[in-house]
């Protein structure tokens, strides 16, 4: 009778693969179903919602800070250019491409009636500050530098090389002139070429040829008081612009 060889056993038992077949099957179905797991989870969380599209209104906040530290400044000209150099000034800016660094550019004026010597009256326009322009602007070394290089500019107005501001009650006088009402005329001053302390000759009326000095101008009324002596004593006397003349 024939023996079992126990190196057939141990043959039979370490060729039968079986037992790892099994564990490897487990091992795939715990990473399968981790993964589905991982799935559900991932679409059952709440998605975000999508972001705002950005509003074309808005202004940045460089912007705002620029425009925030925008001041008047008064630059010295040329004296009698001032219109001229501005229009420079306006067309140097927008050639830069500094529009946004640049307010409004002004030269300060104001409604004037003059007579011609035929009685004529005429309005024109006369400057607040001869040999003047204000500029709304913010100040940085390009700013800076393109005022002054612009042909008939001198220099800002301020000490010590230094810009200065204007002051608001300046800006008020100069700048935001008060507006009239509609329903009424606006008043007009009357330009008077003449000045206190002014020597001038009475030429119409009843002192005619009489010399005298200016005492006061009234540019609301368009008169102005001239000390004329009559009899040994200086008197004052109010007349119209028109009739008297420079000596």
């Amino acid at each position: 009778m024939n023996q079992a060889d126990p190196n057939d056993a141990e043959l039979t038992q370490d060729s039968d693969p079986a037992g790892e077949t099994d564990t490897t099957d487990m091992e795939s179905q715990e990473v399968v179903e981790a993964e589905a797991s991982d799935t559900e989870e991932a679409s059952s969380a709440p998605e975000l919602p999508p972001a705002a599209p950005p509003d074309p209104n808005a202004t940045s906040a460089a912007v705002v800070d620029d425009e925030a530290k925008m001041d008047w400044y008064i630059l010295k000209v040329a004296f009698n250019r001032e219109d001229s150099i501005a229009d420079s000034l306006r067309k140097r800016v927008r050639m830069e491409g500094m529009g946004e660094f640049f307010g409004e550019i002004v030269v300060p004026t104001e409604d004037v009636a003059t007579f011609t010597r035929d009685g004529k009256r005429r309005v024109s326009k006369r400057k607040l500050l001869p040999g003047y322009i204000m500029v709304n602007m913010l100040i940085n070394d390009d700013t800076w530098f393109l005022v002054r290089e612009t042909g008939g500019i001198s220099d800002f107005t301020g000490s010590a090389g230094k810009p200065m501001p204007m002051e608001s009650a300046d800006i008020e006088r100069f700048i935001n002139r008060p507006i009239e009402d509609e329903d009424e005329e606006p008043q007009i001053k009357i330009g008077i070429p003449f000045k206190v302390g002014d020597r001038v000759r009475v030429k119409e009326g009843n002192f005619e040829n009489q010399e005298g000095d200016v005492d006061g101008v009234d540019e609301a009324n368009g008169r102005v008081t001239v000390i004329i002596n009559i009899f040994g004593r200086s008197v004052p006397m109010e007349l119209d612009h028109w009739q008297v003349e420079p000596l």
